[in-house]
């Protein structure tokens, strides 16, 4: 294990998506499903690890085939699994998701409740925690107790140990009791991040504005935030420091599956961020670090799948020369 200076702990949930054996269907009118190892922390995860970085992932499975398999890919792919607790009273967490024809997600969850719902802050690894660089989270870890307290609890221990606090808040509507609450509770941590990202979607959802002009982003800005990052999908990405701005286009690529493209770019963020902290104040270190972060989120829309579509750092350097 590398030292703390480049460990990204990664904190929240990791399931098992169930996806259509074919395109463009309803999950009623899917004819059959295969299973693949899913959820966002996770990803971020072994996106870390794939492109050659020290990562962790903290979080609850349960104690039955899935988790014990779940455990064991990310041992597979890199990442300590050293801050993973299992629950033999329930079930790791299941999700039914289909692409629309236009490659688009549609999700159906079973949660109720799943092991990862149900981590407390005295299940936490703490020493591991307190080792990490990067430390982050998105907000499904936030909907319910006991988990919610173990996350706060987990912020507190890596922030106090110096760690930049990394918050991708992940939306899943369906998982809220209500929009209310799912903006009230992800919001409720906000002020805390070093580093925030949020989708077009999210934006909106936060804001209640339909636009991705500076001035409606600036509503999400926190005078404690390093850095605050909108992607746009394939039209890339804009970016907010403490002291400059802008926008970095993506890749061109033939997208055939987005799952995971935006755990693919923080991943691939956060690695630069380790390995140079300084890119957070200098603009041309920072852009460096998003077009790679681009590249690796353009990759990963190729193939089908999040884990298996995770490049390495060759792949990405290898379209960033080409491109």
């Amino acid at each position: 294990m590398e030292g703390r200076n480049e460990l990204v702990v990664s904190f929240g949930e990791m399931l098992i998506d169930f996806v259509p054996t074919v395109a463009g269907v309803s999950l009623a009118e899917a004819p059959a499903f295969l299973k693949a190892p899913g959820g966002a922390p996770a990803n971020v995860a072994i996106a870390v690890a794939r492109l050659g970085g020290a990562a962790a992932f903290a979080g609850k499975l349960g104690d039955d085939e899935f988790g014990r398999m779940l455990a064991a890919i990310l041992r597979e792919n890199g990442v300590d699994d050293s801050a993973v607790v299992f629950d033999a009273g329930a079930r790791t967490a299941l999700a039914f998701v289909t692409l629309r024809a236009d490659g688009e997600r549609e999700f159906m969850f079973y949660r109720n409740p799943s092991a990862d719902m149900l981590l407390t802050a005295d299940e936490l690894n703490v020493g591991l925690l307190k080792r990490a660089a990067v430390f982050h989270y998105g907000s499904i870890s936030l909907i319910a107790e006991p988990c919610r307290s173990a996350h706060l609890r987990a912020m507190e221990v890596a922030k106090e140990a110096g760690a930049l606090l990394s918050y991708d808040p992940n939306l899943r509507e369906a998982l809220w009791p209500s929009r209310e609450e799912a903006r009230a509770k992800i919001l409720s941590i906000w002020d805390q991040a070093d580093i925030v990202k949020v989708s077009e979607v999210e934006l909106e959802f936060l804001t209640g504005i339909d636009s991705v002009e500076d001035d409606v982003v600036m509503k999400l800005w926190r005078p404690t935030f390093k850095l605050l990052l909108v992607t746009l999908g394939d039209q890339g990405c804009k970016y907010y420091a403490r002291d400059f701005r802008g926008s970095v286009p993506s890749y061109k690529v033939q997208q055939v599956d987005t799952t995971g493209a935006g755990d693919a770019f923080v991943g691939a963020l956060l690695r630069k961020i380790v390995l140079d902290p300084s890119s957070l104040q200098d603009q041309k270190k920072l852009e460096e670090a998003i077009k790679f972060a681009n590249a690796c989120g353009a990759i990963t829309t190729i193939k089908k799948g999040a884990i298996p579509s995770l490049p390495t750092e060759i792949e990405v350097l290898r379209l960033m020369e080409n491109a």
